[in-house]
């Protein structure tokens, strides 16, 4: 058997062990660690081990994960995620469909401190369900609203999925990070206008909530001021070289703590609880980039990128065609791997090939990140989707699906906007040298 043949038969054998629910870590490692096997022999093979453990753990960038996780978990349990949502609705919760808007873009500023899409959107259906369901909102927009929202975390900087891009492609990670704000507010605007026509279209889906007078809503933005401070901190110092990533995560994660000592909304055992959470998150994470290393090492020895690369430009058609079709790749995957274990699978093999085409790295890592992310609301996985049904309980799986559908195309028309300009994403990071 060629390595090339091998390099196809292991992908297969990988979606086989998906298939049958192994862990998304061990299939890689076990598919890597056979495809050494019959490539080199089983002793260099269980030298390749170590040597790829080893070289990854000791990475000082990778340090910079666990830095920035703490940051999101703190964050929590300040209460940061309280406090966004009730400016947010200070601000659109007197018009129609204002609570759904103001769960959309408390979502994108607690995406801003945590970079989780499931952390965030199990903050926000904690806060928005309830106040949606008190002012009568129809439950399948209230729960695909929180579901969908969530993904917004998983772009806007810090996030830990462009951290790991940038760790696996060696791109800029401050730059990857201030490319995901605008692309994030344009997700943002097309998702709340969304919800606004939807809502002029059917009044009674979405009823408006009380309006608050200019100083209730004066005092409602003064108390995120120390968020955007440690958002500014955070990405500022990163981008300006005042920090290394793991410094701005540790900054950013100090920073949480103070704040919620400060506003005395950080309890001991809110603490601990949210440490050990991170902890276990960060060791997750970790584990995936370990085994995928070992199966990325499989493939690199398979030439089976080189053979990709040279295949598609053989085949002397646009590259605009080429990236449509690895962009759908990552959009169907996303449906059945949750984002972060895909991009670590995918990235080794399709990043070169978009690289030999002309593309910006930058751009495609916010692209894949959003195409990833939209993974999180489509079935059958639809990890978000999840959260959502173990906080509210109540609303059945296929009720939450059929509420994300109309945030899936305003995503996707956001989307496809984005990858037909693409100096909307390059634009800042473009300003910074």
């Amino acid at each position: 058997m060629s390595p090339a043949v091998l390099g196809i038969t292991g992908i297969i054998f990988l979606v086989f062990l998906f298939m049958i629910r192994m862990p998304i870590a061990f299939s890689m490692g076990v598919t890597g660690f056979l495809g050494l096997v019959y490539l080199t022999s089983f002793k260099t093979a269980l030298l390749f081990l170590p040597r790829d453990l080893f070289e990854l753990f000791s990475s000082y960038s990778i340090s910079a994960i666990p830095m920035f996780i703490l940051m999101g978990y703190y964050g929590f349990s300040a209460g940061l995620g309280t406090r966004l949502y009730e400016s947010a609705y200070s601000i659109f919760g007197h018009i129609r469909g204002g609570l759904a808007i103001s769960t959309i873009f408390a979502c994108a500023g607690f995406g801003a401190i945590c970079g989780s899409c499931t952390a965030t959107s199990a903050t926000m259906g904690k806060l928005a369900i309830p106040a949606m369901r008190k002012y009568k909102y129809n439950d399948m927009i209230a729960a695909g609203c929180v579901a969908a929202s969530g993904t917004l975390g998983i772009l806007i900087p810090p996030s830990v999925v462009l951290l790991v891009y940038g760790i696996l492609t060696s791109e800029s990670i401050g730059k990857l990070f201030i490319a995901g704000i605008v692309p994030g507010i344009v997700l943002a605007i097309f998702m709340s206008s969304a919800v606004y026509v939807y809502c002029l279209k059917n009044p009674k889906v979405g009823p408006p909530g009380e309006k608050m007078l200019l100083k209730q809503r004066i005092r409602a933005i003064i108390r995120i001021i120390d968020v955007l401070i440690l958002f500014v901190a955070v990405i500022g110092g990163l981008l300006f070289g005042f920090f290394t990533p793991t410094q701005a995560g540790g900054v950013g994660a100090v920073g949480a703590i103070l704040i919620g000592l400060v506003r005395r909304e950080l309890t001991w055992k809110a603490f601990i609880v949210n440490t050990k959470e991170a902890l276990r998150t960060s060791c997750m994470i970790l584990t995936v980039m370990a085994f995928a290393t070992i199966f990325g090492h499989f493939i690199t020895l398979s030439k089976i990128t080189f053979m990709l690369s040279d295949w598609i430009v053989a085949l002397k058609i646009p590259g605009f065609f080429i990236m449509m079709i690895i962009m759908l790749i990552y959009l169907m995957g996303g449906c059945f791997v949750d984002s972060l274990p895909f991009m670590i699978l995918t990235v080794p093999i399709f990043y070169p090939v978009v690289v030999s085409l002309g593309y910006d790295p930058i751009w495609f890592g916010v692209i894949v990140t959003i195409l990833t992310g939209v993974g999180t609301i489509t079935p059958p996985v639809g990890i978000n989707v999840y959260v959502i049904k173990g906080i509210t309980n109540d609303l059945p799986l296929e009720v939450i699906f059929r509420g994300t559908f109309l945030f899936f195309l305003a995503m996707m028309i956001g989307t496809i906007l984005l990858i037909a300009f693409p100096s909307w994403t390059l634009f800042l990071p473009n300003l910074v040298k």
